[in-house]
């Protein structure tokens, strides 16, 4: 005989786990709406802390590491930058780089988007592949007597959420840039030596940091 109070009670589970299922899936919040909300919210807080900023340089990237970061893929990045020898590389050096390489990325945009913070932002229609695995939000930084400067943000789906993986200013992709300068070193120097000069020029922002 079949328990119906069994049936009753997986079929009550199975329902909850689609409802929620359901729910989830319902609040992704489109990539495009993504980078327009968090693109609002930093530009917003950069206005207001102009002067704390200058006196405090580590507060730029305190606020950018907190409010942008979590947006960025930075694993996928990081491996797609060094490509053959992120494989090669041992679990030690990827973390290491990895690191180095976030604060990099995290610098290089905060000073981008405080040069801009005051400047008028347009969202241009998204470019998506047509699996839907990937999509390309278009912005413009409109600039006063000149052409506006276009700057696009490469996303894919991963653990839910919409995540940036590359960014493009101007048709120059920011990780390919560096993986063709990062390659040459690695040629020269080998990998060791790349992370030690990424360190090494990272610690005025996490001296910065720190000082706070």
């Amino acid at each position: 005989m079949i328990n119906v109070i069994s049936v009753m009670k997986y079929t009550g589970a199975l329902l909850a786990s689609m409802l929620l299922l359901g729910s989830s899936v319902a609040t992704v919040q489109a990539p495009e709406v993504l980078v327009q909300e968090t693109t609002d919210k930093i530009t917003s807080i950069l206005r207001v802390e102009q002067d704390k900023i200058k006196a405090e340089p580590g507060r730029l990237l305190e606020i950018v590491d907190t409010i942008v970061a979590p947006h960025f893929d930075f694993e996928r990045m990081s491996s797609w930058v060094l490509g053959k020898y992120w494989r090669k590389a041992s679990a030690d050096e990827k973390k290491r780089f990895a690191q180095e390489f976030r604060t990099l990325l995290v610098r290089t945009y905060a000073k981008a988007l405080n040069d801009n913070f005051d400047k008028q932002i347009d969202m241009l229609a998204p470019r998506k592949r047509k699996d839907g695995k990937q999509v390309t939000v278009r912005t413009e930084i409109q600039q006063s007597g000149g052409f506006p400067i276009p700057i696009s943000y490469k996303m894919h789906m991963k653990e839910g959420a919409w995540k940036i993986f590359d960014v493009s200013v101007d048709g120059i992709s920011l990780v390919a840039n560096y993986r063709s300068s990062f390659a040459k070193e690695i040629r020269k120097d080998g990998l060791e030596k790349l992370i030690a000069r990424l360190a090494d020029r990272n610690q005025p922002a996490k001296a910065a940091n720190t000082a706070k």
